[in-house]
This record gives structure tokens, C-alpha cells and sequence, in this order.
């Protein structure tokens, strides 16, 4: 097993052409760590996170993942930026929920699952869609395996996002403000499934957790902001 941080960021700049987004970031996350960033609305949270997944360049500083660099390739003293393919490749490995669910509407809460796996992945849809079945009974949506995005609270439905998040089996898990969209009372059962997944682990005992909260939540784990 790597003893590299899980993430690991250098001095790492973001910027939207004048307007400077991160500044000289430097954090590590190592292992099975719950990272938590917490800020006001603007400050670089989504931002950073975008970065870590492959969705944003960065413009300077060093980014990386497990060991290796994000978006690029080092070999001895040189750095290649990679192909898109790879970089697709590489984001297969990073499960992200989103503040807003992105379940496929025509898909049940079953298929949103095995779709990833058998199509990224190339695995059979028995495999798929037992390990869906799975993680469907981890969030406590066992009975909902059948269930159209439509047919479901907003609570489950991003319940339903997080198993599939997981059923790529990622080694990194980042929340992009997961709880924003939701209604008060539909918080607490989502923030209930994402205790337990820091409490017992997902399927991937390498896995790490970054979440981005508006506010402070209740739970261990590590704090701390980004942004400029």
C-alpha cells in the first residue's frame, strides 16, 4: 500500500481570469482522513474541490492524488500534461456528490447505479448491480431499488447519489456542499448516512472523504477553509 497523502496540495493557485479564486492552498489528506472545509458562499470550496476531480486546471502550485499529479504525468524531471482520455480515466477513480443530485430521470434508483460501472468500467451488470444492490441497503434505500428519481424525497434521492458515487469504488470521495439543496428537515438523514461512511469506511478501506459545508456540522474529523 502507497504511504502517499490521499490529496496533497502545494501552494496551489486558481485563478477566473482577474479574479483570484485560490491562493496558495497547502493541505494533505491522508488515508481514510475526514476533511471538512468550511467557508462563506465564493470562497473556493466547489472551486478546489473541481480541482482534486479534474474539472479545473489549476494555475500554479502542484496538485495530487494518491501519489500522482493531477492532470499531468511526471516522468524524471520532465511533467506531460495528459490526454483527455486519461484525464477521464483518472476522474473514474473520484467519486463527487454534487448540491444537487443528478440522478438520470428515466433511469431507476438501481440503473443510476450500475450505469457508471458497466459503461466506465466494463463490468457485467450482475456484478454492477450487486454491489448497487448493496450500497442501496447502506444509505437505507433497500426497498427503493425500483424507485424513479421523481419518486423519491430530495433526502433519498441524494442518498441514491452517494451509492453511486460509491459504486465506482473510488479511492477519494469529495461532497460538494451536499445538504444545500435540501429541505431542513431532509438534512439530518443525509448527514446520518455520511457519519456512518466516516465512522465504518465504504467499500474501499482507502478511501477519503472531503466535504465542503457552508457551515459548521456536528462530527469529527479535520476543518479547515479554503479560498483566498
Amino acid at each position: 500500500m502507497s504511504s502517499a497523502p490521499m490529496v496533497k496540495a502545494e501552494a496551489v493557485q486558481k485563478n477566473f481570469g482577474r479574479l483570484e479564486v485560490l491562493r496558495g492552498i497547502d493541505l494533505e489528506v491522508k488515508p481514510r482522513d475526514v476533511m471538512c472545509m468550511i467557508g462563506p458562499s465564493g470562497s473556493g470550496k466547489s472551486t478546489f474541490l473541481r480541482c482534486i476531480n479534474h474539472l479545473e486546471k489549476i494555475d500554479a502550485g502542484r496538485l495530487s492524488v494518491d501519489g500522482e499529479l493531477v492532470g499531468y504525468r511526471q516522468r524524471g524531471d520532465r511533467i506531460y500534461e495528459l490526454r483527455d482520455a486519461e484525464v477521464c480515466k483518472k476522474r473514474a477513480e473520484i467519486g463527487m456528490v454534487f448540491q444537487h443530485f443528478n440522478l438520470f430521470p428515466h433511469l431507476t434508483a438501481l440503473e443510476n447505479l450500475v450505469e457508471a460501472p458497466i459503461r466506465v468500467k466494463k463490468e457485467s451488470r450482475a456484478v454492477a448491480s450487486e454491489r448497487a444492490r448493496r450500497l442501496l441497503d447502506r444509505v437505507g434505500l433497500a426497498e427503493k431499488v425500483d424507485a424513479y428519481p421523481r419518486q423519491l424525497s430530495g433526502g433519498q434521492q441524494q442518498r441514491v447519489a452517494i451509492a453511486r458515487a460509491l459504486a465506482m469504488q473510488p479511492k477519494l470521495m469529495l461532497f460538494d456542499e451536499p445538504t444545500s439543496a435540501l429541505d431542513p428537515e431532509l438534512v439530518g438523514e443525509v448527514l446520518d448516512v455520511m457519519r456512518a461512511l466516516a465512522e465504518d469506511g465504504p467499500f474501499s478501506r482507502r478511501c477519503s472523504r472531503a466535504p465542503t459545508l457552508p457551515s459548521p456540522a456536528s462530527g469529527g474529523g479535520k476543518s479547515g477553509a479554503s479560498g483566498p
